[in-house]
Order: structure tokens, then sequence, then C-alpha cells
């Protein structure tokens, strides 16, 4: 019992101690009251009207970042793929190149032995007919220089043996000059 005597004489003791400070210092109850009324109002109305909206905003700004690295590094893996796709577009369209340049210098190798052949063949006819032409000619040659000896003979007979040759003289002349000229 004189603990509670002791404590309630200690706490108006340092009830009274601590109004005797707030005088001192000057402070005011009611003031304080509409200053901690004025202190939530103003702290309603910042959290309405400003704290909320920027925190919407900076989640809204958190979630945009979010997205686009999200969109970077899916554009990066598409990016990859794209570039991987690129190479193997470009590897395949090197080798059907190749192939193309391969099937057409062996179809210009086949083309010009082929052109070839048909040259060697045209050549070998042309070289046919000449000696054929040739042959023809000299046959038509031989034959008018025959004639023409023959002629000679008999002209040049009769001249100098100065007679008129029969035409069984003729005839045996000339069959003797062909076949002179036959031996050349």
């Amino acid at each position: 019992m004189t603990s509670h005597f002791f404590l309630a004489q200690a706490n108006g003791g340092m009830l009274d101690s601590a109004k005797d400070t707030a005088h001192a210092f000057g402070f005011e109850w009611h003031l304080f009251l509409s200053q901690c009324i004025s202190f939530a109002i103003v702290a309603i109305l910042l959290q309405k009207f400003a704290y909320k909206p920027i925190l919407n905003i900076l989640e809204e700004r958190r979630q945009r970042i979010a997205e686009g690295l999200a969109n970077a590094d899916k554009i990066k893996a598409q990016l990859a793929e794209s570039e991987v796709r690129y190479q193997q577009i470009l590897s395949k369209a090197n080798s059907e190149a190749q192939r193309v340049i391969d099937e057409a210098l062996a179809i210009a190798g086949s083309a010009g032995e082929k052109e070839r052949q048909k040259a060697i063949s045209e050549a070998e006819q042309i070289i046919a007919k000449a000696r054929e032409a040739t042959s023809l000619e000299h046959s038509q040659m031989l034959s008018q220089l025959k004639r023409e000896l023959g002629r000679l003979v008999i002209d040049t007979t009769s001249k100098v043996t100065g007679k008129v040759l029969t035409a069984e003289d003729q005839q045996r002349l000339t069959e003797e000059s062909t076949r002179s000229v036959s031996v050349i």
C-alpha cells in the first residue's frame, strides 16, 4: 500500500513536473491537437491526391520498363534467330549458286565438246567435198589435156609429115598420146 502511495505521489510529482516543463516551453494542448488534426488532414490529402497518383505512375513506369526489357530480350532472341536463318539462307543460296555454276560449266563443256565434234565433222565433210571436187576437176583437166594433146600431136604430125591424116591415123595417134599421158 505504501508503494502505491509513493508511486501516486511520484506520478503526481512527475505529472506536475511535465506540466511545468510544457508550460515553460509554451506547449498548449488545444494547439497541439489542432496541429495533429491539420497534419492528419494534410497527410490524407497528400495520400489521396499526391502519393497514390505518383505511386501509380511509378508502378506503371516500372511495368513498362519490365515490358520493355522483356521485349528487348524477345527482340534479341528473334534477332539471333533471324541471324541464324539469314546464315542458313545465305549458305543455301551459295551452295545452290555453286551447283548452278557447276551445271553450267558441265553443260558448257558438253556443248563445247559437241560443237567441237560438229566442227570436226563439218571440216571432214568440207575436206571430202574438196577432195572430190579436186579429183573431178583433175579428171576433167586430164581429159581436156588428152584431147588437146591428141589434137596437137595430130596437127604437129600433119605439119611435120606434110600430109593430111586419115581418121584411122588420127584415132591411133590420139590413143597413143592418151596412153603416154596416162603413164605420167
